[in-house]
């Protein structure tokens, strides 16, 4: 049984069946063998790489360690050379007495294990981890001590000289190796964390570094005020700016690959009293698994009004919120449903956010005179089943993507607004005539991100009064609060989940679009037809215990 191959082994386990083992098997084969049995199996979609790597901890009878959320020995990690660690895809996670515990994605290459006792002069026990795991472990762990010597060398580099950078905006300045490694360890560390964006801001005194992780803005670092202008420099040079221009804001992008995945960044540059204020917007791209539908955390009930949708031929389907609120990737989970190898698929984004497989994607660029409606224009004469527009930001764009609508196309859009009935009034103040949308719309979805919180250190609390109103119940419960703890970096939370608000236009609803009808009108039609309310997603993920009556206030009150 030892000698059992990978493939059978999971066959025998029932992980995967006998035609997707042949499918693998050939695929392995016009590789010409350069591929991995493991990477294929998950490149497939048959098991995730999680799953894959546990399978074979259990063939191999090795231990499984899910680096997540192991807390990593920093004294062990520090025995192995970063050098060593990357050759490898190898990090050492404890010490036991004179034994090293190593991760490791192959613990039978035992010339490895001899390379590490050589330099560490330990002997090693391997336990098996994900690729993808060890290699994010890896960034983290050494790069959190590389912070501190990279920010010595730049005020060294400086010399503590206030005035000196703004005059040398040379090259070879800008090229030196301490900027340009700073540069890419914030946007490396900000990615660990898990952050959206990345805000450097000029002061008197200093230059302060702040990140956006699960929607709140927490202080990454703070600077010397003598790197800010070196740090813009670089950062604008990369991103295609024009670096000798600081009076006027700028906007470019550029692409940097940290721990094995290739990220879109975008930056933007504005001139402020003590120097330009740079934001960075991290997207990663295509390599990152784009999301299925019953991923979204929608409950099963919004789930099925969503599904309904989808299934209707032609018409508009409206996904808004605001900015940062999951919209674009609930549209492209949508889209992933829908694109079909007998259907043409066509988007018009600004900009593409993720490559997506046998969809043909469209970037606009205004300068060059591609705007959304110039884009939309062509691509309703390319034959399109199904039309994704980025974003409807003016009239003329709504009003094409209404009329695509109506002459027999899916036509799939966001839009910004508060709620799901606003977005209606909001498409006739663009000037779209109200029957028109009365007969093109299928649905509006409207949606927020809203946090999850932390299951270590959650407390539970029985509500007051006025809490239990704002639930919508008529007697007090048991709910929980935010603490803050080492795993949630003292927030309270860990990660985000979706609320949603689903109108579909029926026959009722429509009328009421028709006749001019207002938001109010629209909100009471579409309750009496189910639609659950954001409130009402909130209330029951608090009731559930999955966030706080906070979240519930912050995300959906109004007066």
């Amino acid at each position: 049984m030892r000698n059992e191959r990978i493939g059978d082994y999971l066959v025998n386990q029932g992980l995967i069946d006998q035609d997707q083992l042949m499918q693998v098997l050939a695929t392995q084969k016009e590789s010409g063998g350069s591929k991995k049995f493991g990477d294929i199996v998950v490149e497939l979609g048959f098991m995730s790489e999680q799953n894959f790597t546990k399978a074979l901890a259990g063939k191999m009878m090795v231990q499984y360690v899910d680096l997540d959320s192991y807390e990593i020995n920093a004294e062990a990690v520090n025995k192995v050379p970063e050098a060593l660690a990357k050759k490898h895809t190898v990090i050492a996670i404890a010490i036991n007495g004179k034994r090293l515990t190593v991760a490791t994605n192959d613990p039978v290459n035992f010339l490895v294990f001899e390379e590490i006792k050589v330099a560490t002069g330990m002997d090693c026990k391997p336990v098996l981890a994900t690729t993808s795991a060890i290699n994010k472990a890896i960034g983290k762990n050494y790069s959190m001590q590389n912070v501190d010597s990279v920010l010595d060398s730049v005020n060294a580099m400086n010399g503590g000289d206030n005035g000196s950078m703004e005059d040398q905006e040379s090259n070879d300045r800008v090229e030196n190796a301490p900027i340009v490694k700073l540069a890419t360890t914030i946007i490396e560390n900000s990615y660990r964390a898990d952050a959206t964006d990345i805000h450097i801001e000029p002061f008197k005194t200093y230059t302060r570094i702040r990140i956006r992780v699960n929607g709140d803005l927490v202080e990454l670092m703070n600077m010397s005020s003598a790197v800010q202008s070196a740090l813009a420099t670089r950062l604008k040079l990369i991103s295609g700016m024009n670096i000798a221009e600081k009076r006027v804001p700028q906007d470019g992008r550029f692409t940097q690959v940290v721990d094995g995945t290739t990220l879109d960044v975008r930056v933007s540059s504005l001139p402020m009293v003590n120097g330009e204020k740079i934001v960075i917007r991290i997207l990663s791209t295509g390599q990152i698994a784009l999301r299925k539908i019953t991923d979204l955390g929608m409950s099963d009930y919004n789930y099925q009004l969503f599904e309904s949708m989808l299934r209707v031929p032609h018409g508009v389907i409206l996904v808004t919120g605001p900015t940062g609120s999951g919209k674009t990737t609930t549209l492209y989970a949508a889209l992933g449903e829908l694109a079909k190898p007998n259907v043409n698929v066509i988007t018009v984004e600004d900009p593409v956010e993720k490559a997506i497989d046998g969809i043909n994607q469209c970037q606009v660029n205004v300068k060059a005179g591609m705007t959304f409606a110039a884009a939309l224009r062509s691509i309703l004469r390319q034959d399109p089943d199904i039309v994704m527009i980025g974003e409807m930001r003016d009239s003329e764009t709504a009003d094409i993507g209404i009329r695509a609508a109506i002459t027999g196309h899916l036509v799939l859009s966001t839009l910004h607004t508060n709620d799901a009935a606003s977005t209606v009034v909001r498409l006739v103040d663009m000037g779209v005539a109200p029957y028109m949308v009365a007969t093109s719309l299928i649905g509006v979805i409207a949606q927020r991100l809203i946090k999850v919180l932390c299951p270590a250190c959650k407390q539970p609390v029985i509500c007051s009064e006025e809490d239990a109103e704002l639930i919508g119940i008529d007697h007090p419960i048991q709910i929980y609060k935010s603490v803050g703890c080492a795993e949630c970096n003292n927030t309270g939370y860990r990660g985000r989940t979706a609320i949603h608000e689903i109108i579909h236009c029926t026959a009722k609803v429509s009328q009421i679009i028709a006749a001019g009808g207002g938001k109010e009108e629209i909100e009471e039609a579409a309750r009496n037809n189910g639609t659950k309310l954001l409130r009402d997603n909130a209330a029951e993920l608090v009731v559930a215990g999955q966030t706080s009556i906070d979240e519930l206030v912050r995300t959906t009150f109004s007066v």
